[in-house]
């Protein structure tokens, strides 16, 4: 729920934010697993691994799914970013915002990361002002600058994955902050500094 930046167990691991080098490393360490929608693009992914990207995703709240390549050869594809918009909404109020591309990044690297098939569970994407003080009001771990309301953070689980490997995945791409919280099954996920903290 929270984005680490008010928690004093808060472990700082660097005072820079993400950098485009080590989104490429993360990339870079992993291979493309494309869902078998995409078999008829098996020669093209197999040409351009590094440059091909894909986030697969479910929403408990609103039943809603998404499966995409949202980056093809060195482009984001614009169609692909806005269903991202939409489905990380703040499904509380309906507002959609525009999501950090360098979030979907880190997701998507963390996923790959991970090697399984399954899609992340979407707990929080973008959230406005308004439901980021209500869950203030509800909770201590929510801070009251939230990069959620920037559209710079995700919180995240995958049920055939730990807290602790979700976060491990997500950290080892070194590209911004990452928070377990084991006692409610998810990891925050964000593209502000390179951090790490337990909720």
């Amino acid at each position: 729920m929270g984005d680490g930046t008010g928690a004093t167990d808060m472990k700082k691991q660097s005072s820079t934010g993400m950098t485009r080098r080590g989104l490429l490393r993360a990339f870079a360490a992993t291979a493309v697993t494309t869902a078998p929608v995409y078999a008829n693009a098996a020669g093209f992914l197999r040409g351009n691994a590094g440059d091909v990207r894909h986030i697969a995703m479910y929403s408990g709240r609103t039943g809603e799914r998404i499966d995409t390549i949202y980056w093809i050869d060195g482009e984001y594809i614009g169609e692909a970013v806005k269903e991202i918009n939409v489905f990380m909404r703040d499904w509380r109020t309906s507002e959609a915002v525009q999501i950090d591309l360098r979030t979907i990044d880190i997701m998507a690297a963390s996923l790959n990361l991970m090697d399984t098939s399954e899609p992340y569970m979407l707990l929080s994407g973008y959230r406005s002002p308004q439901t980021n003080a209500m869950l203030r009001s509800k909770s201590r771990g929510v801070a009251r600058n939230s990069l959620h309301m920037r559209g710079q953070a995700a919180d995240l689980r995958i049920n055939g994955r730990s807290t602790t490997q979700i976060a491990n995945a997500a950290l080892s791409c070194r590209a911004g902050g990452v928070g377990r919280y084991p006692g409610s099954n998810f990891v925050h996920m964000d593209c502000g500094q390179v951090r790490s903290w337990r909720g």
